[in-house]
């Protein structure tokens, strides 16, 4: 009982964490819409049942990230592809060229990509991360019970039932649609069959890294910019389809090898770990107050400068707990 009690605070942060930074901070539903009643319930009962759920599953196995990523990966097909259907859909409301741009055989390809790997690390990897950085103590324990697994599995349905019936009524072709079931299911066999966690949610003494925290940072930025730059530039300067996505996967295998490089094949603190996190995440903080004065926006962006630094705040408070404590283990 008292192991449940303490996973309550961390199991709360990262069901509202998780839709904070996917849908809030990203701009994708800016303060007007984010902080409606509804929309906040079906926003948090989606990426904060999908994060919990990845975060249980890889402590009930023993894994490590790649089992985090992995399954992230498999939420993003489960929201964008199985849920609201914009994998397949060419008049999704944010698809903007990406609807024609790397379409084939009924499927958005490009976009598909892009938010396959977007959900796996801003709304599955980095929540998770940020919120075990939090709460330490409980990193490696479980935060919720066999009840509580069912519970949220059962909600994200619920969830993704309404998106299906509710959100649109686009119909996707079967065919791609089934395919979708399946990579959902063969990423969730990867994920439960990928290799043990070898100390990679531990801690490092401060020997132990490779490299300047700066460095991980600039990394996150840079790999997040990139990304992006790549999903935005590519249809406007007629960059052939095969190349954007040959170039997206090669960045990410990229950034995977630099990570590791510079870790020393894992070797890192959780000065790494949050400095590679917030570098990612500093680049939509520069964004907000882009998008709160684009005049050519159809929503209301308002209020998107304070989110900004609503989480400019929240990771130098994080920054400087992290710091401190490793300071305290130090010394200690």
């Amino acid at each position: 009982m008292k192991s449940k009690q303490r996973g309550v605070w961390p199991a709360l942060t990262l069901f509202f964490l998780a839709p904070m930074l996917a849908e809030l901070l990203s701009g994708s539903a800016p303060p007007v819409e984010f902080f409606s009643p509804f929309a906040l319930l079906v926003l948090a009962a989606l990426y904060g049942s999908g994060a919990i759920l990845v975060r249980e599953l890889r402590v009930r196995w023993g894994k490590g990230w790649p089992t985090v990523f992995a399954l992230g990966a498999a939420y993003g097909i489960v929201e964008e592809g199985l849920m609201v259907k914009s994998f397949f859909d060419p008049n999704w409301m944010d698809l903007g060229p990406l609807g024609s741009y790397g379409r084939w055989a009924g499927v958005n390809w490009v976009w598909s990509l892009k938010l396959t790997i977007f959900h796996a690390v801003f709304s599955i990897a980095i929540p998770i991360l940020l919120v075990e950085l939090i709460f330490p103590a409980q990193r490696g324990e479980r935060w919720i019970g066999r009840w509580g697994i069912v519970g949220l599995s059962l909600l994200l349905l619920a969830d993704v039932l309404l998106g299906f019936f509710a959100l649109t009524t686009y119909r996707p072709p079967l065919v791609p649609y089934l395919l979708a079931v399946v990579a959902v299911v063969a990423l969730f066999l990867v994920a439960r069959r990928v290799g043990d966690d070898h100390g990679e949610t531990g801690n490092h003494g401060a020997g132990d890294h490779g490299g300047s925290p700066l460095r991980f940072a600039l990394v996150g930025f840079g790999a997040t910019a990139v990304f992006f730059m790549l999903q935005w530039v590519s249809p406007e300067i007629g960059v052939p389809v095969s190349l954007t996505l040959l170039a997206t996967v090669a960045s990410v295998v990229l950034v995977v090898w630099m990570v590791q490089r510079m870790s020393r094949g894992g070797a890192w603190t959780d000065e790494h770990r949050l400095a590679l996190a917030g570098g990612a995440l500093m680049f939509f903080v520069l964004l907000t107050p882009v998008q709160e004065f684009d005049a050519t926006r159809a929503d209301n962006p308002a209020g998107m400068t304070l989110v900004g630094l609503a989480t400019l705040l929240f990771l130098v408070w994080l920054w400087r707990r992290v710091v401190q404590r490793d300071r305290l283990r130090l010394t200690g």
